[in-house]
């Protein structure tokens, strides 16, 4: 009975805003790079992603990223909103239903020219059929649930 009523205060107390995702591309906790340590640029020039070299690093949004090349360090650093994944990585289709999933980046795909990622292949499939209003219902939901990198 008292631990039930410890952790309906502890889903109480971080319920709120304060609990949100955070407002920056989180590194991954193997790599220690954002998106995986994938060269986000890779995606538009590829079509793929493709892992990055450590000697093409570079610091944006609170985060390295890496890329596979000196060029595509220079087209991100030119233009880094561009090439980054919206909604600082977070799922797109998730966050047109209005909560913050992290996204994969081997589920992707170009949505009005940027890089969107889904937490599965479903989300992804209905994100698309869906066409402008998810991606609409997604940016309006991405600052409530702190899916805006901090730039």
């Amino acid at each position: 009975m008292c631990l039930s009523l410890v952790l309906i205060v502890l889903v109480c107390v971080f319920a709120g805003n304060s609990f949100a995702r955070p407002k920056t591309f989180v590194p991954d906790p193997i790599t220690g790079y954002a998106i995986g340590g994938h060269d986000p640029v890779s995606f538009f020039v590829d079509g793929q992603p493709r892992k990055g070299k450590r000697e093409y690093e570079l610091q944006w949004g609170g985060a390295e990223w890496i890329f596979v090349n000196q060029g595509n360090m220079a087209a991100f650093e030119r233009d880094p909103e561009a090439y980054a994944p919206l909604f600082a990585g977070c799922g797109g289709y998730a966050l047109s239903e209005g909560f913050a999933t992290a996204g994969n980046p081997f589920i992707y795909a170009i949505v009005e020219g940027r890089l969107v990622f889904f937490h599965s292949v479903v989300n992804r499939f209905l994100f698309i059929v869906s066409g402008a209003q998810l991606m609409k219902d997604a940016k309006e939901n991405s600052t409530r649930v702190g899916c805006v990198p901090v730039l």
